[in-house]
């Protein structure tokens, strides 16, 4: 459905005013209203229930690149003192503390270190913060380190093959661990990871923000109210614009390796450099220009990852030295290519030893929490999923260009869950099903991303996690607002069908939500609370609201599409494969040999 510009402002008008309503959330937003509450000053901790923290956190950060970058972005330096990072890259050294200046909107998300705490430059910085390579490094050197020398905690943005390995080391020398979603590239790493943290008492947070989105937030108690009725079909999306030519999972190499690859960064620079020496550019223009010639230089100085070498007086190896691999990706009718080591470990998403494809990279959490606040907290693991994965458009053309990836660029998939009536031993029980689509594309953005929500009494939109509408189901033209028939037990919530609104409920909830972020910055503040008041991990006290248990079903449900997609048929879900005790995977289930299904069952002993 096509929604004018006019329809959009009447279903957030809806939104905010069910928000604000003294039937759902009016006293909350009231509060927060009245002291002034916002994203890093506050909001969380009254939102979620935290509080504040007497000492910051002592953390180290592995792996600063776009996502570590977005994570350093995202600290409240009340609750978390970096004191230390780890990446093997000269680029990712310098975006750590001087942030992202390829676009207004990479400065914004990624800020860096000298930013985020006020230093004067980047030899302040590192009087506070110490550069590693390998994190095997960063663990070897804190091994033995207490207090104000040591850390306390690491937050993991790697690649998705370095996830387990790292948070596992972590949690055995000592340190809490929030890693960014998703948990690990196969279910069996999951649950290591989730069994290292009871075994050695320490929180796993897996970075879904959407737990911490305020939006989200309000969604779930909509639900939880009953004011949309019957929810029976949720449909999520992600649209992405990327064709051959114009790939963000492709960045740019520092070598013109690929016959097809972008312009080279050689030429980026040259053109940077001449615009930089025309006359009369203002102060603003030439600030902007110097910074974004020095970025590009240090992007082209990972060419040290080729052969290994020093750089910045930092030594680096090879990233073969590091176990990126060299690899032969020829197929027939496409041009020969041998995949240099280095261009697995930069463009790492488009592998699958380093990563799991579109379903890794995409949150169906956001479903999860919407199904349990559906079912009043009780659990309910899907039971099936479909799924089609294409790869369209890479490559382009065969003859002309290499295959240079092994991820697919299209995935489609069906979910059914059981609904709150669901009866397996009843002919039309058995039907009463939730169903959950998911499609992520490439080439056509239109549509953006974002999750729909069909209830029989109302629907909600949730839109780049940024926006949200309500309507009384279809009726996309009226105003709507939260009304209650009945009283106590009995009492129900429910759409006006009469086109009324409540313009202050409204006003109430939109100053409550207004500037909010993504999530990042109070899922951040929580984990660090969680860590000095909780330093045990007992499960009876505080506990990030999405833990390893949580984080496993996400996996579960990613990797299991993947396998289903790669049969081409339906896939039933194993309840044990949901079991952090249990040893079945569906990787397991599915192997084809002795020495896979050994791969893919948990193993703690595989790390020591």
């Amino acid at each position: 459905m096509h929604l004018t510009p006019e329809y959009r402002n009447i279903g957030q008008e809806n939104f905010y005013a069910a928000i604000g309503s003294e039937l759902l959330r009016s006293d909350l937003l009231k509060k927060i209203n009245t002291q002034g509450l916002k994203s890093g000053a506050g909001l969380g901790a009254e939102l979620f229930g935290y509080g504040t923290i007497d000492k910051p956190v002592r953390v180290a950060v592995l792996g600063t690149g776009d996502q570590g970058g977005v994570l350093i972005g995202a600290i409240n330096p009340k609750y978390v003192q970096v004191v230390a990072v780890a990446d093997i890259r000269p680029f990712n050294h310098y975006r750590a503390f001087h942030g992202d200046v390829s676009s207004p909107e990479a400065r914004i998300a990624r800020p860096g270190l000298i930013k985020k705490y006020a230093w004067k430059d980047e030899e302040e910085a590192r009087q506070h913060v110490k550069v590693f390579g390998d994190f095997k490094e960063l663990f070897d050197t804190y091994k033995d380190k207490e207090g104000d020398d040591g850390i306390e905690a690491v937050i993991i943005a790697l690649p998705l093959h370095l996830h387990a390995p790292a948070a596992v080391t972590a949690m055995k020398q000592g340190y809490h661990v929030l890693t960014e979603a998703m948990m690990a590239r196969t279910v069996a790493e999951c649950k290591e990871m989730a069994r290292a943290a009871e075994q050695y008492k320490k929180h796993c947070a897996v970075g879904y923000q959407r737990h911490y989105n305020v939006l989200y937030d309000h969604v779930v108690k909509m639900l939880q109210s009953g004011v949309l009725g019957n929810v029976h079909y949720i449909r999520a999306q992600c649209h992405r614009k990327d064709r051959p030519g114009t790939d963000s999972w492709k960045p740019a190499m520092p070598q013109k390796v690929n016959p097809v690859d972008p312009l080279p960064l050689e030429q980026v620079l040259a053109n940077l450099e001449a615009e930089m020496a025309k006359p009369g550019l203002p102060a603003a223009t030439r600030g902007l220009l110097q910074n974004q010639i020095a970025q590009i230089k240090v992007q082209i100085a990972d060419e040290v990852l080729v052969n290994g070498g020093e750089y910045g007086g930092f030594t680096y190896q090879s990233a073969e030295a590091y176990g990126y691999k060299t690899e032969d990706m020829n197929v027939e009718g496409s041009l020969p290519y041998k995949r240099p080591a280095a261009e697995e470990l930069i463009r790492w998403r488009l592998f699958s030893r380093t990563n799991a494809g579109l379903m890794a990279e995409l949150q169906l959490d956001a479903a999860s929490m919407f199904l349990a606040a559906i079912m009043k907290g009780t659990k309910r693991y899907p039971m099936s999923v479909s799924a089609t994965a294409t790869r369209t458009l890479f490559p382009k053309d065969l003859a002309d260009s290499p295959v240079d990836r092994d991820v697919e660029d299209h995935i489609h998939c069906i979910y059914d869950y059981p609904g709150e009536d669901y009866d397996s031993k009843d002919e039309l029980g058995k039907l009463r099903k939730i169903t959950v689509a998911f499609a992520s594309i490439t080439g056509n953005e239109f549509g953006g991303y974002g999750e729909t929500l069909f209830g029989t009494k109302g629907t909600v939109i949730l839109d780049t996690e940024q926006e949200a509408l309500l309507y009384e189901r279809a009726a996309v033209d009226k105003k709507t607002k939260v009304l209650a028939r009945g009283s106590g037990d009995a009492r129900e919530l429910y759409l006006s069908q009469r086109g009324e609104d409540d313009p202050l409920a409204a006003a109430i909830a939109l100053q409550a939500t207004a500037g909010i972020g993504l999530g990042y910055c109070e899922q951040i503040e929580h984990w660090a609370y969680c860590v000095r008041e909780n330093a045990e991990a007992d499960s009876s006290k505080a506990m990030p609201r999405c833990s390893s248990e949580v984080a496993l079903t996400d996996a579960v449900l990613a990797l299991t599409t993947n396998i289903a997609a790669q049969l081409g048929e339906t896939v039933d879900f194993d309840p044990a494969w949901f079991d952090i005790k249990s040893d079945a995977t569906p990787e397991a289930n599915f192997a084809k040999t002795d020495a896979e299904k050994q791969q893919f069952t948990p193993n703690l002993q595989r790390y020591s």
